[in-house]
């Protein structure tokens, strides 16, 4: 088994979930591929891009294949799940932006769609590179293609969500645990990051992952 950590939005491959969870799976002896999510150009992001992406190492790969996936990262690997499910045979969500469709992007914009439509610039403050950036409208207009309330998946998932999560509604997240067979739920104390709970999340994951007697 090999895994795919997916970083989050205005995240990066060097984020404090990504280098701590690559770091304890390397030192199992599992082979572990983070990809830059940003590349070639943050401005241009899509979901439909993230997921060439992912098809793009997972068919460069061979065996099965578990995707973690952070807030944005857990929303395209649900996506890739349902396109692969030959090659991904687990997915393990964090904070997972299960709706992260049109709807949700449209709270990203204090003004409006039309504004950021008209413009085709929309400013965050992008964590892996510790700047102001901006994203193009089409980000928006993509992510209405997907819908993960109505993605049926047949792969185990666990999921770890944070009560206190500003980012991510965790009532959203238990709704969609609720309605599918195969999903582990972990409720915690903790806010998006997680990083309170990082011990507690990797002491689950790998009893999820089978590795425990590794």
């Amino acid at each position: 088994m090999q895994v795919l950590y997916l970083h989050g939005f205005a995240s990066s491959p060097q984020s404090s979930k990504a280098t701590f969870f690559a770091s304890r799976l390397a030192a199992r002896g599992i082979s572990v591929t983070v990809p830059d999510l940003n590349e070639p150009d943050f401005s241009m992001l899509t979901v439909s891009r993230m997921l060439g992406q992912v098809s793009e190492l997972i068919a460069r790969s061979a065996g099965p294949i578990c995707v973690v996936g952070s807030s944005l990262g857990g929303f395209v690997a649900v996506q890739a799940a349902r396109q692969h499910p030959d090659r991904i045979t687990r997915l393990v969500l964090l904070a997972p932006a299960l709706d992260f469709d049109g709807n949700r992007l449209a709270e990203l914009s204090d003004r409006g769609l039309e504004a950021w439509k008209s413009s085709n610039q929309l400013p965050v403050f992008h964590y892996g590179y510790g700047r102001m950036m901006t994203v193009h409208y089409d980000l928006y207009a993509d992510a209405r293609r997907y819908n993960s309330f109505e993605t049926t998946l047949s792969q185990p998932v666990q999921i770890f969500q944070g009560l206190h999560d500003k980012s991510v509604e965790p009532r959203t997240v238990e709704r969609w645990a609720s309605t599918r067979p195969g999903v582990e739920l972990h409720l915690l104390d903790d806010d998006h990051q997680l990083l309170k709970s990082l011990d507690r999340i990797w002491t689950e994951m790998e009893r999820f992952l089978q590795l425990v007697n590794r």
